[in-house]
């Protein structure tokens, strides 16, 4: 089942957030969503009137079975300053499950009685519990500085340090690039419409069952 599951319930549905902190600007934020082109890169963008600051999301592909399992989010700021939230408050099957967190220095560790799942970030940081059951910090990045937060399944008593390096996310983060546009370089179709085509199949590619290509039941149904 899903650990972040808000948009069916925002209260206890679960969630995982990177948002600018109050300090960001003395004016409105804008936001701005797309994907890296001709991948399933997501890039969430922050535009204040102190800098501008982004997050891009990807599970990794092509990089073996255990780091495919990984959310990567890595937060970065392309201009200026910006302060930021990080929270991450997983819900576990569905909010039926209770679960206990425990902080470290580099995240924390959320444990349900059948699912451990691991935050973590490649610098040490200062982290608090939250009411909902999750976990907070508060950075501040200046252009050019990056933040990379790694959330995966883990067990009850492993070792809680970040399991990857800036070097190795950076890697991870080309190779899924690769992927994705070697993969969508297949299709044939070069007509008006190539860049909805090709964001159609892409889509369709994360929803399919690996092992036999099947398409999950959601996206085929009326």
């Amino acid at each position: 089942p899903s650990v972040f599951a808000s948009i069916l319930d925002s209260q206890k549905g679960g969630f995982f957030a990177i948002r600018p902190a109050r300090e960001t600007a003395t004016g409105p934020v804008t936001y701005r969503q797309l994907y890296h082109s001709d991948t399933n890169i997501l890039i969430s963008r922050f535009l204040s009137n102190m800098g501008v600051g982004q997050v891009h999301d990807y599970m990794p592909v092509g990089a073996g079975e255990d780091q495919e399992r990984w959310l990567v989010r890595e937060l970065v700021v392309v201009r200026g300053k910006m302060y930021f939230e990080v929270e991450c408050s997983p819900s576990f099957n569905y909010a039926q499950d209770p679960h206990e967190v425990e902080l470290t220095p580099y995240g924390a560790r959320f444990v349900s009685q059948k699912l451990t799942m691991v935050l973590t970030s490649v610098k040490k940081r200062q982290w608090a519990k939250t009411a909902s059951g999750g976990a907070m910090t508060r950075l501040k990045l200046s252009e050019g500085q990056k933040a990379v937060f790694i959330f995966r399944e883990g067990k009850k008593d492993e070792d809680l340090s970040h399991p990857a390096t800036t070097e190795t996310t950076d890697k991870l983060y080309q190779n899924t690039m690769t992927y994705w546009r070697n993969w969508v370089s297949q299709c044939t179709y070069k007509g008006r419409w190539r860049e909805a085509v090709y964001r159609s199949a892409l889509a369709l590619k994360l929803m399919t069952f690996e092992p036999t290509g099947a398409v999950v039941a959601a996206p085929t149904t009326s």
